[in-house]
């Protein structure tokens, strides 16, 4: 057979997935004929389809030897180089062939992928640029879409998917990001109609099944995420991403064995080298709470990556749950410095925040992230019942506030107090003697806390949580996250030491009930104090009662999920009976406050309270501390 002949049967062998016997044949030419560019070029090919890097690195050299004036095989090395981490080998490589053909297409295109897929996304996209500058192209309009939206730009990558598919339509590509773009823009169920529609064309898309069980998963449809992941790895059981995340939607349905099965074949995929590999691998290790592993896996992954603002990202939220606090802000900082707007370094840089003390910066930090997300949930009856309402008392004072937006009613520090002082000897002296640890006490705020603490939640348009029980949740991200908030912490830490002493403040939240129906079910929390207190007026309530908080004098056990304790009705109620756990019942007041150890079970007890915006209850939840075992 002459050499022509073998190099055009390699040719076929690759087309037809054949890859190892289309390599071994390709660098038999080679050899053969040490000359010869295309087979250097090809054996490059086919051993980078195979993640031989190293063994693709050596031939794409063979090839830039006999041709360094081309700019195709600089581009084909810099790609390589990427894979083996070199990122600056590879851009120096990729910045040699647009040097050498400014006007080569692909040489842009292919410079834009890499930069893409090193987190350089703003200079992905002026590669982008200059390739469709140079000729129309789909592909690099629908991977500038991926660039944008990787920096939160959804809108102007949903703008670049729509050009990519006047161009082309039809294209899958740009049809996929345009539905990220649309979950990201608070569109997830068009989005799911759109990955369902490429799936139509496209059964066996691995990825899109992935992307598709991603959005699922945000809109809480969490058995039909696990069933989208389940085609993704068996289409392509090599994706580490698809199994780490399907283990998170597992966890959420309570399988857990399953989740930590799906974590751990995660980890048994192929050693990582690129660093996606790293950063899926590192999510894996998070879900199995390998802390420590995780954090190794996450700076691997910056070593070749250093400007992933995602990774970064996640690096300072491992470091948090090490309480590793300095270390975790420090990397929540620079990832914001390379993305400002990022959520997911906000949020952890808020909660690193409270639990510094930082309380009113971190509470400052956690609304901005959640600035400009939009609920992906449905809107209950129950809900939109509440709005009604609190729109109408609003219009009542001339306020007119545009559905949707934050409107935020005072919220101010006050000068004087907003804890009551004259509790801290009973607090602290009950706190000693008890057992299990559970202290009531009347009159926590001050009258003008107490006052200035309603006129914030009537009139803030934060309630933007809703439970099926009948209950709005308000939580920093949503605007729940006032000065006067920040004040109230800070004195219940100082005013009850021997109770919070030194821990730091995890959450926060507000609730409000719909008074014709249900309240929170049994569960323990993730702190170690609890205070939980109740601002509504007495006449409100028409059962005195009751209407408050049941305890049960039994703790969540230590080696619990945070699911099992918050959210597994079934098994708490059953480890209750086995431990013969008796209740406590706290009845309800205004301005009552129920401190106690976070890991008593409890659950909001029988609520009768009259219709009425002014009638709903209203309780506040603080908690300080961390539990023994933290759970993420």
């Amino acid at each position: 057979m002459t050499l022509q002949l073998q190099f055009e049967q390699a040719l076929t062998l690759q087309r037809q997935g054949r890859l190892a016997d289309a390599e071994r044949l390709f660098s038999e030419v080679a050899a053969a004929d040490p000359q010869n560019f295309l087979a250097h070029r090809m054996t490059a090919v086919v051993r980078y389809q195979q993640r031989k890097f190293e063994g693709a690195l050596n031939a794409i050299d063979a090839a830039v030897r006999l041709s360094p004036g081309t700019a195709e095989p600089w581009v084909l090395r810099g790609v390589i180089l990427h894979a083996l981490g070199r990122s600056d080998d590879a851009m120096a490589s990729l910045n040699c062939a647009v040097n050498l053909d400014p006007g080569d297409i692909n040489s842009w295109y292919n410079r834009g992928v890499v930069l893409g897929e090193i987190g350089r996304f703003e200079e992905a996209i002026e590669s982008y640029d200059r390739a469709h500058a140079i000729g129309p192209h789909p592909d690099a309009l629908a991977n500038r879409a991926g660039a944008l939206l990787s920096l939160k730009r959804a809108q102007e990558a949903l703008v670049s998917c729509d050009k990519a598919l006047a161009l082309r339509p039809g294209d899958l590509s740009a049809m996929c990001n345009r539905a990220l773009a649309l979950a990201d823009l608070g569109r997830p169920e068009e989005a799911v109609a759109i990955f369902d529609q490429v799936l139509s064309q496209a059964p066996n898309a691995g990825q899109t099944w992935s992307n598709r069980g991603t959005v699922l998963h945000d809109l809480e449809r969490y058995a039909e995420a696990v069933a989208s992941f389940d085609r993704a790895v068996a289409l392509d059981p090599q994706n580490a991403a698809a199994w780490t995340n399907r283990g998170r939607s597992l966890f959420h349905v309570q399988r857990f064995e399953d989740a930590r099965e799906s974590f751990e074949r995660s980890l048994t995929i192929a050693a990582p080298q690129t660093s996606v590999d790293w950063d899926s691998r590192g999510d894996a290790l998070m879900g199995l709470k390998r802390y420590d592993d995780a954090l190794a896996a996450y700076d691997a992954a910056l070593a070749m990556t250093p400007r992933a603002a995602r990774i970064w990202s996640k690096r300072a939220a491992t470091l948090y749950v090490l309480a590793r606090f300095a270390e975790a802000l420090e990397a929540a900082d620079h990832a914001l410095v390379l993305c400002p707007d990022l959520p997911a370094a906000l949020e952890t840089r808020g909660k690193v925040l409270l639990e510094m003390n930082r309380i009113e910066e971190g509470l400052a930090a956690l609304q901005q992230s959640g600035t400009g997300r939009n609920s992906r949930a449905r809107v209950p009856a129950h809900k939109t019942r509440h709005d009604a309402e609190q729109r109408a008392y609003l219009a009542a004072q001339g306020i007119t506030v545009e559905v949707g937006k934050l409107y935020v009613a005072g919220g101010e520090r006050i000068p004087g107090p907003a804890v009551n002082p004259a509790n801290a000897e009973i607090v602290a002296r009950t706190w000693a003697q008890t057992d299990p640890q559970v202290v009531v006490i009347d009159e926590l705020l001050t009258p003008e806390g107490l006052e200035a603490l309603r006129k914030f939640c009537l009139g803030s348009t934060m309630w933007e949580r809703a439970y099926d029980n009948g209950y709005l949740g308000a939580l920093p991200e949503s605007g729940f996250a006032a000065p006067l908030l920040a004040q109230i912490a800070e004195e219940l830490s100082a005013t009850f030491p021997t109770v919070i002493g030194d821990h730091g403040l995890r959450l926060l939240w507000g609730f409000k009930y719909d008074s014709t129906l249900k309240g929170i079910t049994i569960h323990a929390d993730q702190a170690a104090v609890n205070v939980n207190f109740w601002i509504t007026p007495d006449e409100a309530n028409l059962n005195p009662e009751h209407g408050g908080l049941v305890i049960y004098d039994a703790n969540a056990p230590a080696d619990w999920e945070a699911a099992d304790y918050n959210g597994n009705d079934p098994r708490v109620w059953d480890f209750l009976k086995r431990e013969n756990a008796k209740p406590i019942t706290v009845p309800y007041r205004m301005n009552r406050a129920v401190i106690f150890d976070s890991d008593l079970f409890h659950e909001t007890d029988v609520l009768e309270f009259k219709e009425g915006y002014l009638s709903r209850r209203m309780n506040i939840t603080m908690l300080f501390g961390r539990r023994t075992f933290y759970g993420n």
